[in-house]
């Protein structure tokens, strides 16, 4: 399934920066910067290969149910960490879009930010979708359980 990015190809990539922000910062410096560079990524990039993006927030919350590597009770990069991901129709469209020079003097005040350097990693998309309606979930629970009888 591929409806949860609207207007996502099938064979898109997806990029995630990782930023975790140098103790003089705040997430309100990050998200200025952020915005200035999304707005210029949605005007100049939309007809280029942009389709889509977020960033979000290290909450700092560990699930531990979903955590296999000790119980943790918080992230210490809780309010510190941010990922910004990024859907394109190519990798060679994002690309194009660094070497924007309307792109460059942004991006440039978006790594002052970062300790951690940046390295940006590309994936491909294997699955996405969104939720069942409770229709569609009854119906979909209905056909497990009769496949399971």
């Amino acid at each position: 399934m591929t409806g949860l990015i609207k207007n996502f190809p099938h064979d898109g990539v997806v990029t995630i920066n990782r930023v975790i922000l140098r103790p003089e910062y705040t997430v309100e410096d990050l998200e200025e910067r952020v915005a200035f560079l999304c707005e210029n990524v949605k005007t100049y990039h939309s007809e280029t290969g942009f389709i889509g993006g977020f960033v979000a927030l290290n909450s700092g919350q560990v699930s531990n149910e979903g955590s296999t590597i000790g119980q943790a009770v918080e992230s210490p990069l809780k309010g510190k960490e941010a990922l910004i991901v990024t859907f394109w129709k190519t990798f060679e469209d994002h690309e194009a879009s660094h070497r924007s020079e309307t792109f460059q003097p942004l991006f440039e005040r978006v790594l002052e930010l970062c300790e951690n350097g940046n390295e940006e990693i590309a994936y491909q998309m294997l699955w996405s979708g969104a939720a069942y309606t409770p229709e569609e979930a009854r119906a979909a629970r209905e056909a497990k359980e009769s496949a399971a009888a």
